[in-house]
């Protein structure tokens, strides 16, 4: 795959492309002159930390996120205990990578609860335990909120408000927010909120996937590629520039008919969508 540099914001988010191995992913953005791509932790364990590392340095390129970390909402104190030491690991494994960014999902209702608000105190306490640890190792907590479909059983954290609720408990250089359009784009607080993050330094990514009706069965898995959908990328994108971000935009996009393609048809795509809904 040669040809035109791929946009200098774009940063392929690696579960976009599920289908490729690590050595795939990093051939293939390197061959398509995306300098940037997002790893998710477990891929990135089977194939290796520091066998993923040296690949991506070998490349020249670089690692905008890790995904992830979060699922702080355990109520006992075993769960507790057992989210801190995953977080520290997936700290670690960010460091490794060169990221300064960890991207966190934060959790849903613990079993039988109701009360979302001690749900997020919960989150709260959790960080206290973690920012400290992150900060040692030169990497920026993002907390990302999740559309509400998503608040009993992934993330109590619906908002970008919310988001920053918590987040401003802590400097703003250790923890911030993570704005993705598939989750964000039909909150009519959101130009707002967004000013809020960015002149509080604390947009620390920003991610773009469209939304699509109807909705597939598993909306976990149903974002839409982009320009498919509903949503204005181009003016997120732009909401968020002007809020002061300047770094990389991730294309985010779980998506099974993508993951049946093949995958440097799949890169072309998103390369082509980009430039056209996006940049």
């Amino acid at each position: 795959m040669t040809g035109a540099a791929a946009p200098a914001r774009l940063s392929l988010n690696q579960e976009t492309v599920r289908q490729w191995s690590v050595p795939e992913l990093v051939a293939g953005c390197a061959d398509a002159g995306v300098g940037t791509v997002g790893l998710w932790r477990d891929p990135v364990r089977r194939f290796g930390v520091r066998e993923t590392a040296k690949l991506v340095a070998d490349a020249g390129l670089r690692v905008s996120s890790l995904c992830r970390g979060g699922f702080f909402t355990a109520a006992d104190p075993a769960g507790r205990a057992a989210a801190v030491e995953d977080n520290r690991r997936a700290v670690e494994e960010a460091a490794a990578l060169g990221s300064d960014t960890l991207v966190l999902v934060s959790g849903g209702l613990a079993p039988g609860e109701r009360d979302l608000f001690e749900a997020r105190r919960r989150i709260v306490g959790v960080l206290g335990e973690l920012v400290p640890w992150a900060a040692e190792h030169g990497v920026r907590l993002g907390i990302e909120p999740l559309h509400p479909m998503f608040a009993a059983d992934r993330c109590v954290v619906s908002t970008l408000g919310q988001a920053l609720e918590i987040a401003e408990q802590f400097p703003a250089h250790q923890v911030g927010v993570v704005a993705d359009s598939y989750h964000l784009w039909w909150d009519e607080r959101l130009a707002a909120e967004l000013r809020r993050a960015g002149e509080a330094g604390r947009i620390v990514s920003v991610q773009v996937a469209d939304w699509v009706t109807p909705l597939p069965e598993g909306v976990l898995l149903g974002r839409g590629q982009l320009g498919d959908g509903c949503v204005d990328l181009r003016a997120f994108r732009e909401m968020a520039d002007a809020a002061g971000y300047r770094g990389p935009v991730e294309v985010e996009i779980f998506a099974p008919a993508l993951w049946a393609r093949d995958g440097r048809e799949v890169l072309r795509e998103v390369i082509d969508r980009y430039r056209e809904h996006v940049e």
